[in-house]
């Protein structure tokens, strides 16, 4: 409940209140049982790669889907370049609809071996920082993207979560979080972002689930989830959930059995020709899986 915006919380608590003056009406033993604690969100990669502002409110609205992260680079046009002025229109276009922005997807990562290269992304992911904010969004995310020749993985792992406490530091100051996608050759085998996790120990920082293949290697999804658990923040990625292999049902019931109090962003990989229409079917296949978790 303490991260629902002022809009949902309104909107709940309207449903409530509709709720109590119907016959037979019973409270329920929390009000998360009425509006959750998971919801649903969207990732602009890759079907909504085309999409401007108004598009992306329309066609999440009408798929009844009501978060989404913007990636950088896409037709959105939201980059660190917009002015002031700019910067206030993108956050009211949100703020007068049901569809909340969650922040920036961004590829600023922190395992350069070369000094330079490393302060100029952590520099440009505190520009992103200030356009979340600005925007009205509430975090940053960030990824590592591999391990380097010649550089030990522990040096680099270290590296990374040395660099997320500095960014972190700094997107607490602006009310913003950092989100670090479980990404990169190597680097996205849970043991190793454990151990980033565990250098990166600004609270303001967590880990961003993927839903890679690698997330089944060594002892499994459950034992690989739970090494980071801990440490998630408010957003995991999926791809499409009746699609492939990937063990979706059990991913879902493993975050319902937590008590996840976050987004689950849909970042999917086919094209459909009616993407409102796949949406949709989407979020009623992700209704079925929390139901039966």
């Amino acid at each position: 409940m303490k991260n629902l915006s002022r809009k949902d919380f309104i909107r709940n608590l309207s449903l409530l209140s509709g709720l109590v003056v119907m016959p037979g009406f019973k409270y329920p033993s929390s009000l998360n049982s009425i509006v959750g604690q998971m919801n649903l969100g969207f990732v602009t990669y890759l079907w909504g790669k085309d999409w401007d502002i108004p598009t992306i409110i329309k066609n999440l609205s009408a798929a009844k889907i009501y978060g989404v992260e913007l990636r950088i680079d896409h037709a959105h046009g939201v980059t660190t370049e917009l002015s002031k002025e700019e910067r206030k229109r993108v956050k009211k276009q949100f703020a007068d609809s049901p569809v909340q922005v969650l922040g920036m997807g961004t590829n600023q990562r922190f395992d350069y071996p070369d000094k330079d290269e490393l302060k100029s992304s952590i520099e440009k992911t505190k520009e992103y920082i200030k356009l979340s904010h600005d925007i009205g969004g509430s975090g940053v995310k960030v990824k590592p993207n591999g391990f380097h020749k010649n550089v030990p993985k522990e040096k680099t792992l270290e590296q990374i979560g040395k660099s997320l406490n500095e960014v972190g530091k700094f997107a607490a100051d602006h009310g913003q979080k950092i989100r670090l996608e479980v990404h990169g050759k190597g680097t996205q085998q849970l043991p190793n972002i454990k151990t980033i996790m565990d250098v990166a120990t600004n609270p303001n920082v967590g880990v961003c689930w993927n839903s890679n293949d690698t997330d089944l290697d060594g002892k499994g999804l459950e034992y690989n989830f739970n090494l980071v658990k801990g440490r998630f923040g408010d957003t995991a990625h999926v791809r499409e959930l009746n699609i492939g292999d990937y063990p979706y049902q059990k991913l879902m019931s493993l975050f319902v059995q937590m008590n996840y109090n976050g987004w689950i962003l849909l970042e999917c990989r086919t094209n459909p020709e009616d993407k409102v229409k796949a949406l949709i079917e989407q979020r009623k296949v992700w209704e079925k899986m929390i139901e039966q978790g």
